[in-house]
This record gives structure tokens, sequence and C-alpha cells, in this order.
């Protein structure tokens, strides 16, 4: 079969491996009908992945049709249309078998829970991808969510809805999004379903911003986005959402947010010596939240919302692209060109 693979640094190839084959008697195998690039990704296309290892598939969005089953597989049936949740439980333990995979008690490291890096799961963007514990690890999707939502709701979704959530934003609050890709926008769209009056965003690529417009949000054109939030909101936000990672946003949805705001923090950060404003955060009575999503604890709320029309996660795919041009894609993904905001590969072109 077809799949992209990751080379070394900014070398990602279209190329043939081995098909694969059921892992247990309780996996699956979908053909994959589309599949994501996730900013996630640019970290291995950039040479700052989570392995030395090169020739694995990459990537953890999937969508596809079951083509076989394990015979211990009990929920679902060949010719099912299915959504592979980005991270994999082991659908035994306590916490995912109420959804709650990034706590698995049997697969604690993400390196092997996550498909496509480099570790023990092949990753998505490829013809055909097997799926360890199908019960807990692949969802049934209602004919009402495209191919197009349903790869978003693969990560980008649930990781913006579980920020969103975990910031408690309550009917009439102010938010500030910070960082407006996928996951930032799709958070302008989960603030909006739970209420918020206004939602502010803030990015340095101006097609972003746009973008954040056209879904609402009120976008920060100035040089300081500091200020200007100030100047917008007399005392700050009720909450601000950081979808980015980095020290410098993170600095900045904490001074964002007003005397018992509320901060969640669903970019990853991998600085062990954050320099954390305690003394401001005391002064504020502020909530500091931080995580990693369980896609799958997320996914019934946010079928039911696509599917009713009350999120659009479609909204956000920019450039829907064959996966023979996957090279290609992750250039100018990485790049920032053409107005890229996801890209979303079709396996069969």
């Amino acid at each position: 079969m077809k799949a992209l693979t990751y080379q070394g640094p900014r070398q990602i190839s279209y190329s043939d491996v081995p098909d694969p084959t059921l892992t247990a008697p309780d996996s699956a195998i979908i053909r994959v009908t589309a599949t994501g690039i996730c900013g996630s990704d640019l970290h291995i296309y950039g040479g700052h992945g989570f392995t030395d290892k090169t020739g694995y598939s990459v990537g953890h969005e999937a969508v596809g049709e079951i083509v076989e089953l394990g015979p211990e597989v009990r929920r679902l049936a060949v010719g099912d249309r299915v959504l592979v949740a980005a991270s994999a439980g082991c659908d035994r333990c306590a916490k995912c078998r109420v959804g709650i995979v990034a706590a698995c008690e049997r697969t604690p490291l993400a390196i092997d829970a996550c498909y496509g890096l480099g570790g023990a799961l092949p990753g998505g963007q490829a013809e055909l991808l097997a799926v360890p514990h199908a019960d807990g690890n692949l969802v049934r999707l209602p004919e009402e969510v495209s191919d197009a939502a349903a790869v978003v709701l693969t990560d980008n979704a649930p990781t913006a809805w579980y920020g969103a959530r975990r910031a408690r934003i309550a009917p009439g609050e102010t938010v500030v999004v910070i960082g407006l890709g996928p996951v930032g926008l799709m958070a302008i769209q989960s603030a909006f379903a739970m209420g918020a009056a206004r939602v502010l965003g803030v990015d340095l690529i101006p097609e972003r911003r746009k973008q954040a417009a056209e879904l609402g949000a009120e976008p920060i054109e100035a040089d300081d986005p500091k200020l200007a939030i100030r100047d917008m909101l007399d005392g700050g936000a009720d909450v601000a959402i950081e979808a980015v990672g980095a020290d410098a946003t993170i600095k900045l949805a904490i001074s964002a947010v007003g005397h018992r705001g509320r901060v969640s923090v669903i970019g990853v950060n991998q600085n062990r010596a954050y320099p954390f404003h305690m003394p401001l955060a005391q002064v504020k009575e502020l909530e500091f939240h931080i995580g990693l999503c369980s896609i799958q604890y997320e996914l019934p709320t946010l079928l039911k919302l696509t599917a009713a029309g009350r999120l659009r996660p479609e909204a956000v795919v920019t450039h829907p692209l064959p996966m023979s041009e996957g090279p290609d894609a992750y250039r100018l993904f990485a790049e920032r060109a053409d107005g890229v905001s996801k890209v979303v590969l079709d396996p069969a072109r």
C-alpha cells in the first residue's frame, strides 16, 4: 500500500509500505478515506520528533471504513464508517472504560499510544490502518458528519472543546483564544457553543485572523495584543484559551484574563522550568488549567453537536489534497503558505 513516511528532517516520502495485518483478536483494519496533517506532525517534519527512527508512516488523524475485524470485536462490523481517535487506549483499564485514555494504566507513554509518532503504532496517512482494541478506539460516524468534519474530530476539535470545557465557559462571558490554527479556530466555535458573548482571537498570521473573524471572533490586529485586549475588555477577559504552547503565549494568556480569570492551556509546552508568575496569579486569584485531551471522552458530545449543525469542524479545512501530494502538503503547511490552516488528504487520489 501507499503511505506517507518520515525519512529525515523536512523529508516526507510517498512510499510503498507493507499492508497492515490484524495485531490482535480485538483489532481492526480500516481503509482510510481521509487523513489530516496536524500541527504536531510538523514537529516530526522539522526533525524534532519523538524518536530517532526514520521510515515509519506518519499521521494520527484518520477516518475510514472497516475492512477487517478480529473475532473479539463486539461493537463494530465490517463496512462501518468510523473515526479513529488520535490516541489509543487499552479498552481494559478503569480509565479507558470511561474514555480517559490519556491516563491509560497500561500504555503510559504517549509515543506508544498515538499513531504515527514512530513508536508502536504506524500512522494514519496511509491507504490502510491497523487499529488496536477497536471497540474502544474506533467510533461509528453518523451520516450527517462528513469526512472533512470527522478528520477534525479525530483530534483538533476534541482538544479545543476539552480546553473550553475545562475553563468552564459560561453564557455571556468573554474569551480570548491565543493561536488560531485548527485547534484555536475550533476553540472559537466551542466558546460560542458554550454561550460566550464575545471571543477575541490572537495570531501573527493575517489569514488566520481572517478565518477567526469569519467564525464570529474579533481578531486582534494590534502589534501589542496585551494592550489591545485591555482596551477592548475592561478588566480583562473571563477566560483565555492558549493553543500554541510557547512560553510567550502562555504568559500572554495569563495577562489577558482579569480578576478570578481562568486560563486553559492546550498547546504543548515542554519547558520544565517555565517562569510562572506566581505573585500575579495569586493577586488575580487565577485558575490555571493544563492537560492532555482524551479524545474518546469528548467525542459523544461533539458528534451530536456536529450532526445538529451547532459545530462546523469542516469550516477549518482549507486544503483538501490527494495523499500523493503529501510531501508538498507538508511543505505548504510548515511554511504557512497559501492561507493554509488545515490540510486533509485523500489516500485514493
